[in-house]
This record gives C-alpha cells, sequence and structure tokens, in this order.
C-alpha cells in the first residue's frame, strides 16, 4: 500500500456533486461515481466502454485548481485527458489545460500553469489505453483552496 498523500489542500469537502459519463454494466454499487472521492484504494470508478468517458465535479463555491491528482488502473489510463470549466453564459465547458498521464497505478499530480477559478470542474477523457476505451480511477482528488 502506498504511503500516505498530503491532502492539506484538498477541495474535496468543497464538492456537492459528481456526475460521470457512465459505469461498467450499471454496476453502481460496485463501479460507482461515490468511489472517486472515498479516498479508499480499494474501491474504483470504472467507466463503460466507448470514447470521451468524463467527470464533472460541482462544487458548494468557487474554487481556484492549482492541481489535478489521479490514481489509474494500469492499462485503463486516460491518455489525452482536459480539464474544463463551465462557461455559463455559452451554457458549455471550455477547455482550460491538457494533460497527458503514463500507463500507470501510481499517483499522477498535474499542475496547472496558473490556478484557474471554477464552480463546476469537467475531466474529459479524450482516449484510454484500454483498447475498448474503458476508465478506472481509484483516487480522485483536485488541490488548491476556496476563492
Amino acid at each position: 500500500m502506498a504511503a500516505p498523500i498530503d491532502l492539506s489542500g484538498s477541495l474535496k469537502n468543497k464538492v456537492s456533486r459528481i456526475r460521470v459519463s457512465s459505469v461498467l454494466n450499471k454496476d453502481v454499487k460496485q463501479f460507482g461515481k461515490q468511489h472517486l472521492l472515498d479516498g479508499d484504494e480499494e474501491t474504483c470508478w470504472n467507466s463503460d466502454q466507448g470514447s470521451n468517458q468524463w467527470v464533472i465535479l460541482d462544487f458548494s463555491e468557487d474554487v481556484q485548481v492549482s492541481e489535478i491528482w489521479i490514481q489509474f488502473q494500469g492499462g485503463f489510463v486516460g491518455k489525452v485527458c482536459s480539464l474544463e470549466k463551465q462557461d455559463s453564459s455559452l451554457n458549455t465547458f471550455v477547455n482550460v489545460y491538457t494533460f497527458y498521464p503514463s500507463d500507470s497505478g501510481q499517483t499522477q499530480i498535474f499542475k496547472l500553469p496558473e490556478p484557474v477559478k471554477i464552480s463546476t470542474l469537467k475531466i474529459t477523457f479524450e482516449q484510454s489505453t484500454d483498447l475498448f476505451g474503458r476508465i478506472t480511477i481509484y483516487n480522485l482528488d483536485i488541490i488548491g483552496r476556496s476563492s
């Protein structure tokens, strides 16, 4: 088991709602979105197959995001990922940062060039290392501070 990670800047407690693109075999009890932020390395969110899987986090207040921490399951990793923020005037999401995880089961940290003010955040997994497009995440954390 990996050593505990310092989550002093974690914004998990500011997340008010989680939405995901899909759940493997619709088995929400075993692979549902609730496992993304639970901090338990024995549970995971597992998407179903298909390209462009995504996770949307709504925050209870505006936050300044500076880092994204993700622990994938090796072999089910997003190869091209986009961090997007909601643009309410356009009723859509706009890309603010693109990152390229390695095919690893270790926690990976992606530092944004500068903090981004967000109330709703979307992470899109445009490609996967899995031939069927599945994504598996054991832990997800958003690091930053309240605005």
